[in-house]
């Protein structure tokens, strides 16, 4: 089941629905140029990416999704990461789609590198922002897991879960992360979290997620691998980092100052600028592009 994107969501007018992998996917894609792929993380949606996309969509074709079960996207049975990676490759082939640049955030960048891994798709670089590399140690990863899949079990856990989602308190779960991201953002999480299907998706996709195997073929990744944290990140603390870099190839590691997990939404000209040098680095773009670093914080 799959629910309508209201008319007051962010780039509502470029959203379109496309049956590929099993699933009916929200997509929205705009803008001219090379293609920009965005994932966005497990519990939110495109809207993640408005300020980003809205920043780079006169430079490059932007193409956004929610993931299975998140959002206005249908849900995928055992979403595992190969599956997910799978069920959107095959999206992108269906949509004749070759993204030479990824920017995936959290799970997002997971989802992107096994893409890239399972040769669903061949960028050039690929853009961690506060990715989620790293599993939970020792048997931490296995009760984790089982907790999240006892919870999506549960017919009524994802009604409680959207039933206490007010914008406090989804305020309060964002600040948790290091983020701060003003009263607009804030809605939107406020109005997904208030959807049982859309918290079942995010549950769904945590119980069957297993990081272990991505980090083992690390080694493999062809692209370029960049890992963008902020210092104030408490989901990904920029300590996460650092294994991943050591295991890819070719890889780097930028840490932005004062910003927490949600670094994009928070400083999207910040982030704008790294996939704007790496364009230009990776030859998608001429010499002459401004990189000069810039900090736009939004509160």
């Amino acid at each position: 089941m799959t629910l309508p994107v209201p008319e007051d969501w962010p780039h509502q007018g470029a959203s379109e629905m496309i049956e590929a992998g099993s699933v009916s996917w929200h997509v929205q894609r705009f803008g001219v140029g090379p293609v920009l792929l965005l994932i966005h993380g497990t519990a939110a949606s495109t809207h993640s990416f408005r300020k980003l996309a809205d920043t780079l969509s006169g430079e490059f074709q932007i193409v956004m999704i929610d993931l299975p079960g998140h959002g206005f996207s249908s849900a995928l049975e055992a979403p595992t990461l190969p599956r997910v990676a799978e069920a959107l490759g095959q999206l992108l082939r269906k949509m004749a789609v070759k993204p030479l640049l990824i920017a995936g955030h959290s799970a997002g960048a997971a989802i992107a590198i096994r893409m890239a891994l399972d040769g669903w798709i061949d960028p050039r670089e690929i853009i961690g922002i506060g990715a989620a590399l790293k599993p939970y140690g020792g048997a931490a990863n296995g009760i984790a897991s089982r907790l999240a899949k006892l919870a999506f079990m549960n017919p009524i856990t994802p009604r409680l879960f959207a039933g206490s989602a007010s914008s406090t308190r989804v305020e309060r779960l964002i600040r948790k992360t290091g983020s701060r991201i003003g009263v607009g953002g804030t809605a939107y999480y406020a109005a997904l979290l208030k959807q049982p299907e859309h918290v079942k998706g995010a549950l769904r996709m945590m119980a069957h997620w297993d990081l272990r195997p991505l980090l083992d073929d690390l080694p493999d990744l062809k692209p370029k691998l960049t890992l963008v944290v902020g210092d104030r990140d408490k989901a990904t603390p920029p300590r996460d980092a650092q294994a991943p870099a050591r295991l890819a190839p070719n890889s780097e590691v930028i840490t932005l100052p004062g910003l927490g997990h949600l670094a994009h939404e928070e400083a999207p000209g910040s982030i704008a600028q790294i996939i704007r040098k790496a364009a230009r680095k990776t030859g998608l773009f001429g010499p002459d592009i401004d990189t000069a670093p810039r900090l736009a914080v939004v509160r």
